[in-house]
């Protein structure tokens, strides 16, 4: 009984953070695509130093509304929380470190999308997600999981 417990209580928590962090990345994806657009974006990475600005600014954008999007039906977890997490220390990177760890132009926001977006690259989606409905099992089912957990290499 514990460990059901306990599971649904890590599901609902992975659940959670999907859908805060989904939709805060759909905002940000969202306000770069319709708001300032991807020739305003691209100008703005280009004036922050980021290379290749006119090629990064929309393949950013539309990792972050996608990815987003991903994060929030819980579909690809992994694939788009790796994404995104490279996104994030791109930001940090190119962006945000020179400013300090503190907001509200320091690291210490995308720091911690880093963190969430890593966390859920290790965990997966969990089992309230589209990821164990097609799929069909849970994170600690995935060979390469199992392997680390008995403490040898898959």
């Amino acid at each position: 009984m514990t460990a059901t417990l306990s599971n649904r209580r890590i599901d609902a928590g992975l659940l959670i953070l999907r859908l805060v962090v989904g939709a805060l990345f759909i905002a940000h994806g969202a306000q770069k695509i319709f708001v300032f657009g991807f020739p305003g974006v691209a100008s703005g990475f280009a004036h922050m130093g980021v290379p290749m600005a006119g090629v990064t600014a929309p393949f950013i954008a539309l990792l972050e509304l996608l990815g987003g999007v991903a994060l929030v039906i819980g579909l690809l977890t992994r694939l788009a929380s790796l994404g995104l997490f490279f996104d994030m220390l791109g930001a940090i990177g190119f962006v945000h470190f020179k400013n300090g760890f503190f907001m509200p132009n320091g690291y210490e926001f995308a720091l911690t999308l880093a963190a969430v977006t890593f966390a859920l690259v290790l965990t997966g989606a969990g089992s309230i997600s589209l990821d164990s409905l097609v799929f069909g099992r849970r994170p600690t089912e995935l060979p390469a999981i199992d392997a680390i957990q008995r403490g040898r290499a898959a």
